[in-house]
């Protein structure tokens, strides 16, 4: 196969759909009013495009992005965003003084991050954020730590090595009640840090699900994750059900068909692409018009069973979409795949373009 021949092999694709980012994120504001928005947009803005959503976010309301790491952070200044970032997933390699110097907020959660930042040789003070963990033990400081923590930063702080600026956790979202203990413990730990000298300008606790549901934790701002890109975070309630829709439509060509008792297509994405294999027995694509169920899963082509619809090379398959033409949702493949909406649209492999529309 010569470059040329290989630009022009016909390849899946995932349509990004701005317009719908917008109205999720709109839409999420105005339930969270008067909290500010803070978008999520971790691990590529779960699979759609770090930038383009970015951007995209922050024109519809949002005034902040949780970057995770600070490399993609600097990925965002350097693309000219100048909206607060915060990024609270660090390493013993974390470039605190790059993070500090490009006006990056970090999320701490022990002592030794706290040193690195005071280490750090950056021109102006960092600006921090005091993690305690309530419970869904994705860091954030015990509560046996959490004293050792906030001391250290105050110390710190009275040094001019950093500004203190919120305390925040994160809620498992296991259940309401579970939900509300936590809450308890987020207050608490307020608490004890301010007797012992802190003064947060912001609190943060909420995402999509406390976003949603759990007004009083709310606070001054939430972190909407997943709603944000189409998706309900709860189990009793589809994005739809929220107002919510999906951004992701995920698509591929047909490369072969096989006529015989019944038309077998051959659509050009596969496992490799990020289609799970689990649950290939209850899935389906849509083709001309129906719902096709798939007979198997290859590396980088599926096998579905077209029965008597006439198809041709080079038609589009949807895997799944918004939904509101027949197709699959992502959620629906979650079901089929016993996984979560999450998972599927994060999944979806960086080979696959993304296609920006809206």
């Amino acid at each position: 196969m010569t470059i040329v021949d290989a630009i022009a092999e016909p390849l899946p694709r995932a349509v990004i759909d701005l317009a719908a980012l917008r109205r999720n994120v709109s839409h999420l504001a105005s339930i969270a009013a008067p909290a500010e928005v803070m978008l999520a947009v971790k691990a590529d803005a779960y699979g759609h495009g770090l930038l383009p959503i970015a951007e995209a976010g922050l024109e519809a309301g949002a005034t902040s992005l949780a970057v995770l790491e600070v490399p993609a952070g600097l990925v965002l200044r350097r693309a000219g965003v100048t909206a607060p970032l915060l990024a609270w997933l660090h390493g013993q390699d974390t470039d605190w003084r790059a993070a500090i110097e490009n006006d990056i907020e970090l999320g701490v959660s022990a002592v030794w991050q706290l040193e690195g930042i005071a280490a750090a040789g950056a021109d102006r003070p960092a600006v921090v954020h005091l993690k305690v963990d309530t419970g869904l033990s994705r860091n954030g400081a015990t509560r046996e730590d959490w004293p050792a923590l906030v001391d250290t930063a105050l110390a710190l702080q009275d040094r001019g090595f950093l500004r203190v600026r919120a305390a925040w956790s994160h809620l498992a979202d296991a259940s309401l009640e579970e939900d509300r203990r936590a809450l308890g413990e987020f207050h608490e730990a307020v608490a004890e840090a301010e007797a012992r000298g802190a003064v947060f300008e912001i609190l943060h606790l909420a995402a999509s699900s406390a976003g949603i549901r759990m007004p009083e934790a709310r606070f001054d701002l939430v972190r909407f994750g997943i709603a944000a890109y189409g998706f309900s975070p709860f189990d009793d309630a589809t994005g739809a059900e929220l107002g919510l829709v999906p951004v992701m439509r995920l698509e591929a060509p047909v490369t072969d068909i096989h006529v015989g008792g019944t038309t077998r297509v051959r659509i050009g994405i596969g496992f490799g692409d990020g289609v799970p294999t689990l649950g290939i027995a209850k899935s389906s694509v849509q083709l001309a018009g129906r719902r096709c169920p798939v007979i198997e899963v290859a590396a980088d082509s599926m096998l579905v069973d077209a029965g008597d619809a006439r198809v041709c090379v080079g038609d589009t398959a949807v895997l799944f979409g918004p939904g509101d033409h027949g197709e699959a949702t992502a959620e629906t493949w979650a079901d089929w795949a016993e996984t979560i909406a999450d998972e599927m649209i994060t999944g979806v492999a960086a080979r696959v373009p993304r296609v920006y529309v809206g």
